[in-house]
C-alpha cells in the first residue's frame, strides 16, 4: 500500500467519524426541539425535576410511548352535554361553597378524562399522561389539584379556591373541546 492509498484511505475514515459525530449532534439536536416543541413548559420542568436533559428527554418519550397505547378518543356530543352541565351546576353552586364545588370540579376532570381514555392511575401519572397530548394546560392541571388537595385540609383560602375553578374551567373546556374565550371568566361571585 502506498502512501497515496493511506493517505485517502486515513481522510475517508476521519470524514466518516466527523460525519456520524455531526449526524448525532444533529439528530438530538432535533430530538431536543421536537420535545420543546411539543411540550413546550412541560419540558423544562422535567428537566428541572430530573436535573437532567437526556434524562428529561428520555421521560418524555416514554410518556409519549406510553399514550399510544391508550385509545384516548373525542366524546360525544350527548357526553360532552352532560359534562358541560355538570360543569355549569359546579359554577353556579361555587358562591354558595367554594371548597366543595373544588372538589366536584376535581372529580370531574378525573370523570372526564376517564371517559376520554386516559386511565385513572395517581394523580402523578394522570397529569403526565395528559402533558402529551394538552402540555398547555397540565400546569393548570397541577396547580388546581395542589389547591383541591390544601382545600381537603381546610388551608385553601377562598382566593385560591377561585384561582383552582378558573384553571379547571381551562381543563374543563379543553377535555370537552370547548371553544374558549380568554376574557370571560366563569360566573362566580365570592362572598
Amino acid at each position: 500500500m502506498n502512501l497515496n492509498t493511506l493517505i485517502v484511505i486515513l481522510t475517508a475514515t476521519i470524514l466518516l467519524i466527523v460525519g456520524a459525530v455531526l449526524a448525532h449532534i444533529f439528530y438530538f439536536r432535533q430530538r431536543t426541539k421536537h420535545l420543546k416543541d411539543n411540550f413546550g413548559q412541560e419540558y423544562d420542568r422535567t428537566v428541572e425535576e430530573l436535573g437532567d436533559r437526556k434524562k428529561a428527554e428520555g421521560t418524555l418519550e416514554d410518556r409519549q410511548k406510553r399514550i399510544e397505547s391508550f385509545q384516548i378518543r373525542e366524546l360525544d356530543s350527548d357526553e360532552r352535554e352532560q359534562f358541560l352541565a355538570k360543569w355549569e351546576a359546579i359554577q353556579k353552586n361555587f358562591v354558595d361553597s367554594p371548597g366543595s364545588e373544588v372538589e366536584e370540579a376535581d372529580r370531574l376532570v378525573t370523570e372526564v378524562m376517564l371517559a376520554r381514555g386516559y386511565p385513572m392511575a395517581q394523580f402523578d401519572k394522570r397529569a403526565e399522561n395528559l402533558s402529551v397530548n394538552h402540555p398547555e394546560i397540565v400546569s393548570d392541571y397541577r396547580e388546581a389539584h395542589s389547591i383541591a388537595d390544601k382545600n381537603r385540609q381546610s388551608q385553601a383560602s377562598t382566593e385560591e379556591l377561585r384561582q383552582a375553578m378558573l384553571k379547571y374551567r381551562s381543563l374543563v373546556e379543553t377535555l370537552l373541546d370547548l371553544q374558549t374565550s380568554d376574557e370571560a371568566e366563569p360566573e362566580m361571585v365570592l362572598p
